[in-house]
């Protein structure tokens, strides 16, 4: 397959076709021509048949998944301070690791490590936060490129609230510092585009935010930060910004949430009706993370709300606030969070279903690339080849319960290959 983007795959294909509906075909053929999906067939049609095939026997074919929101250079720290909540958290153990990247020998362990371990993933396609340093960016871009993910990445924007060892020096040296890593790169990759990233407004004076609207607007970029995560956080926003009507209003004024700018806010656990229809309204995506927002006492975002109203939300790992890469692992939290919720908090808005988790985590996010996400004709060809043959069962089970177990119980052992637009990672 390496190298011809016209073949099949035969096996029990699941994909999404919108957030209710999971369509299920049983030794089914997937086509890709031109590393688009042609379409899903129960009998091959003659005008494939000189494809060279790949027989998957009885494993499972389904999009590659779709991480919406992830930090690679926390990485190093997953599972560690997990009793601690955001902004402490961020003070005690980000903040510190994030201050090593500036050595770009530890930045080339370290990010090694994470290229590998999204390489052997389920994730086909990423938003990734990387750090202030311009170097320690550029090596992870080199790293992902050489993954054949594709991939959005982004070097961070922070210039107050930030301790004086990862704080940058001014606005005009955050801006200046991102032109140059935009310009030393362009142009250099296939797989992998910048994304600007504003770390969120507690971080970005006034000044950096408009400094880089002005980025924004003349590299025609999208744009990904956080939003309304904790309670802490909401407070410190009102205070930083007394003007604003709400957390996604401060974003809001400076031209950096949604409409014509491609726009990705993770978390929005506590956002306002009034923040939810701008962003409906404007377009936004929610980088929904549900183990991330448990780990650190966020709480759980209104998802059923979001996919109600029409609001594009996708899912995010956000490691290490996550402690897993896994957006599989992604999809059975997001079940789970949504259960307490409607328990707890919410009687009105029922779980998450299993095709709706599945459909966030792989056409819900995927969106946000393009036509990504689905088997649908004209999609771009991403699948996933998964062999469940020793999560074991003493009977028989239709092809829906395979893929919800699939969900609960797998890891990257199951994974048994790849594709990414046609071309075969593994």
């Amino acid at each position: 397959m390496a190298g011809d983007k016209n073949f099949v795959l035969k096996g029990n294909i699941c994909y999404s076709e919108d957030a209710k509906n999971l369509k299920l075909v049983e030794a089914g053929w997937l086509v890709c021509r031109e590393g688009l999906c042609a379409g899903v067939f129960e009998t091959l049609p003659e005008e494939y048949a000189s494809y060279p095939v790949t027989d998957c026997g009885d494993q499972i074919i389904t999009p590659g998944l779709v991480d919406l929101h992830v930090h690679a250079p926390q990485y190093a720290f997953r599972g560690l301070g997990m009793d601690l909540e955001l902004l402490d958290w961020l003070n005690t153990n980000t903040f510190p690791e994030e201050s090593k990247y500036r050595d770009l020998e530890y930045a080339k362990r370290a990010y090694g490590i994470f290229a590998d371990s999204m390489r052997s993933s389920a994730t086909t396609r990423a938003c990734i936060f990387a750090t202030i340093h311009n170097q320690a960016t550029e090596l992870l871009m080199d790293l992902m490129e050489e993954t054949g993910l594709k991939t959005m990445i982004g070097k961070v924007n922070m210039d107050r609230n930030s301790p004086e060892y990862l704080c940058e020096e001014s606005a005009e040296q955050s801006a200046a510092d991102t032109v140059k890593w935009l310009e030393d790169t362009a142009d250099q990759y296939e797989n992998v585009r910048p994304i600007l990233t504003p770390r969120f407004i507690p971080s970005c004076t006034d000044e950096l935010m408009r400094k880089l609207k002005e980025v924004q607007k003349k590299y025609d970029l999208p744009v990904q930060s956080h939003l309304s995560e904790n309670q802490g956080e909401i407070a410190w926003v009102q205070e930083l910004c007394p003007e604003s009507r709400f957390y996604g209003d401060a974003y809001d004024q400076f031209g950096l949430f949604g409409g014509d700018v491609k726009t990705i806010m993770a978390h929005c656990v506590s956002s306002t009706e009034e923040e939810i229809e701008l962003m409906r309204e404007r377009g936004v995506y929610v980088a929904h993370c549900p183990e991330s927002n448990t780990n650190l006492s966020s709480g759980v975002a209104p998802v059923r709300t979001y996919l109600d109203k029409g609001v594009n939300v996708g899912l995010g790992s956000d490691v290490a606030g996550g402690s897993k890469e896994s957006i599989f692992y992604a999809m059975a939290h997001a079940v789970q969070v949504s259960k307490l919720r409607w328990r707890l908090q919410d009687t009105s808005l029922k779980p998450l279903t299993v095709e709706e988790a599945f459909y966030l985590g792989t056409m819900g996010g995927g969106s946000f690339f393009g036509k990504v996400g689905s088997f649908m004709e004209g999609y771009e060809f991403d699948a996933l080849i998964l062999d469940d043959s020793d999560i074991r069962h003493p009977q028989p089970l239709s092809l829906k319960e395979r893929l919800e177990r699939f969900i609960y119980l797998s890891d990257e052992r199951h994974i048994k290959g790849k594709i990414v637009a046609g071309n075969r990672i593994f």
